[in-house]
């Protein structure tokens, strides 16, 4: 490696396992949807960007992932997972190229939580076009920031989106997929389809009738009309009967609470549909009725019970108005709690990390700045390394040319001397100019994060179950504990924005905030912490 990267190499290396010592990275480069792929030269664009990174950090790419389109709204995307898993595989590759941090993902910090089991690995992300150097914790912070913004910013995106389906609902027309049994005669995007009934549709009509008139279970329906070609089974014709979509009406959670005449042709009528689902409803056992789609319990699989760390589940009890509950579903371990106590109390949670008033946005956004330039502390470090590794090479290149004036040394061996230190030179240079830390480029991000925290808990009660879950892990990536003998909830790694607004919360207790505030708030809050309790009682 050229001695120009050994405070680049010397800062990575020192927070990397022995086996991860290496200059080994692989790219990954992605766009989102299919007509991106295919009409432009995003893709070339961001590999071209990386070799070119990689290229003047003498960094040795072994493989390259990605190159389709992918979206980044959760990361469990095939070609991302199968680059997870070819890094923690090789053990020559301790870096990760991209693009740009939104190019590896849009899930917020649950991205944040990958990169640093990633970390402790030994394999670093780096940004082509936004350097930050993530084996410190000021470079962590920024990454960090980058990471919650670009799942911002997709937010933001598909509220726009969402208003334009919402449109086309309420004006009778289906979004998203086709329904089965229908085909769409006016393909394209933007367009409003025009769906008519197919032949799988005229068998799926069939299917109603004999629930209708002969009431048979679905096993008989479906092997019935099976020697007619009817290719689905017992559960898919259960969604099937329950979906009003067949009867001419549209029910979408993105208009909840309303239903729809819908443009297309109905299969069976409102009258037979309504009939056919007071059968399936007098079927149903009555007691304890599990479901893992309820609305009603966003915390189930988030929040683990701190008696054994098992995931709680939900239910629903009938006999008390459809009433819903948590429960460690551990054989003896008796611990059950309604749906509202916890959730309240997860609603205090979130308020700890809530801003009361928008008064405190520019203070808080100067604590927050003030705690980011203590976090750079590290790089600056390094950047003065690296200015002193720069004047030394200045200043050999000058003895080197007072030599040649002298005729110490020839012009063949002068040149030599004198083309390696200006490389040398130019590459810290760059190396510099890259790695300063400017406060300017993250106000407005900081600015948003405090935005977000003046409305959290109202923001979590308010929202659909997806949006519930997204805040949720925004705030907590690894989730929960809760104590059911305590009646309290354990906090695991929080959002590191938000524990900061905290940190400083907890200090002033109100009051107004100074300088001195800002100080203790700070020395109390630690990245990166284990554990904490925030208690709320029953």
């Amino acid at each position: 490696m050229d001695k120009s990267l050994e405070a680049f190499a010397a800062l990575t290396a020192k927070a990397l396992p022995a086996q991860r010592r290496s200059n080994g990275a692989v790219i990954y480069t992605r766009v989102s949807t299919k007509e991106q792929a295919e009409n432009n030269g995003s893709l070339e664009t961001q590999k071209k960007y990386c070799d070119m990174y990689a290229d003047r950090r003498d960094i040795k790419v072994v493989e390259y992932f990605g190159g389709t389109h992918e979206s980044a709204r959760t990361d469990e995307r095939k070609e991302f997972q199968r680059m997870l898993e070819f890094v923690k595989r090789r053990k020559d590759v301790s870096f990760i190229i991209v693009y740009s941090y939104d190019r590896l993902s849009r899930s917020g910090m649950s991205a944040s939580v990958v990169l640093e089991k990633l970390k402790k690995e030994g394999v670093y992300a780096l940004s082509a076009t936004q350097e930050v150097d993530s084996s410190t914790s000021s470079g962590t912070f920024q990454q960090d920031l980058f990471l919650l913004f670009s799942k911002f910013d997709n937010d933001l995106r598909r509220d726009k989106t969402v208003g334009g389906m919402q449109d086309k609902l309420r004006n009778g027309f289906i979004v998203g997929s086709v329904p089965f049994g229908y085909t769409n005669i006016n393909p394209g995007r933007g367009k409003d389809p025009v769906l008519v009934i197919n032949e799988d549709g005229k068998l799926l009509r069939k299917a109603f009738m004999l629930k209708y008139k002969y009431d048979w279970d679905n096993v008989r329906i479906c092997n019935e009309l099976r020697k007619e070609g009817f290719r689905k089974d017992r559960k898919n014709l259960h969604d099937y009967l329950r979906n009003p979509v067949y009867c001419g009406v549209i029910v979408s959670s993105l208009i909840p609470g309303e239903a729809i005449e819908a443009k297309h042709p109905p299969i069976i009528s409102q009258d037979i549909f309504k009939r056919i689902n007071q059968i399936l409803d007098e079927r149903r056992q009555k007691g304890l009725q599990y479901d893992s789609n309820k609305d009603e319990l966003p915390l189930k699989g988030f929040v683990k019970s701190a008696t054994n760390e098992t995931n709680l589940t939900g239910y629903i009890v009938k006999s008390r108005n459809n009433r819903p509950y948590y429960k460690n579903n551990v054989n003896g371990a008796k611990e059950n709690i309604s749906a509202e106590k916890l959730h309240n109390q997860f609603v205090d949670l979130l308020s700890t990390y809530t801003l009361a008033d928008s008064k405190y946005i520019e203070p808080m956004k100067v604590i927050l700045l003030e705690s980011f330039e203590e976090l750079s502390e590290e790089s600056k470090v390094s950047t003065t390394n690296l200015e002193n590794h720069l004047s030394k090479l200045e200043t050999d290149l000058k003895t080197v040319k007072r030599r040649h004036a002298l005729g110490e040394i020839d012009k063949e061996v002068y040149d030599e001397f004198k083309a390696e230190f200006e490389a040398k030179i130019n590459k810290i240079g760059e190396s510099l100019s890259k790695s300063s830390f400017k406060l300017s480029n993250i106000e407005k991000t900081i600015r948003k994060a405090i935005e977000i925290a003046l409305d959290l808990p109202k923001m979590w009660a308010s929202d659909d179950i997806d949006s519930k879950k997204r805040i949720q892990k925004m705030m907590f990536p690894e989730g929960l504990v809760y104590d059911f003998k305590k009646g309290e909830y354990r906090t695991s790694r929080v959002n590191i924005f938000f524990q900061r607004i905290s940190a400083v919360t907890r200090v002033s207790g109100g009051v107004e905030i100074t300088k001195g505030i800002i100080s203790d708030a700070l020395s109390s809050c630690v990245a990166g912490t284990r554990l904490e309790r925030a208690t709320f009682g029953l």
